[in-house]
């Protein structure tokens, strides 16, 4: 039985968009989340001392560090959705 068969079209309306602002506010702090961690990730990596700037090495090394934390997180999501997808085929 789902869960919204009491409320009138409307209602279910509102709830389904309810639902769907939820889901993207879940993914927004997910995405957050996942920037903290490569932030606190990658400072401890590069960041010997903090300065008034960043050398070329510490920001190079940033910048190669937040770029591999992407690529292997798109390459996780990507196995996970084609797992996703062939178990419901």
């Amino acid at each position: 039985m789902d869960s919204l068969d009491s409320f009138n079209t409307s209602e279910k309306a509102e709830a389904t968009e309810l639902q769907r602002l939820i889901a993207v506010e879940q993914q927004k702090a997910q995405f957050q989340a996942q920037v903290h961690s490569f932030t606190d990730v990658c400072w401890d990596k590069c960041v010997d001392s903090p300065g008034s700037k960043l050398d070329y090495r510490t920001e190079t090394c940033l910048v190669s560090c937040v770029e591999r934390f992407i690529d292997t997180t798109l390459t996780i999501t990507n196995r996970f959705t084609q797992m996703v997808q062939k178990g419901t085929q």
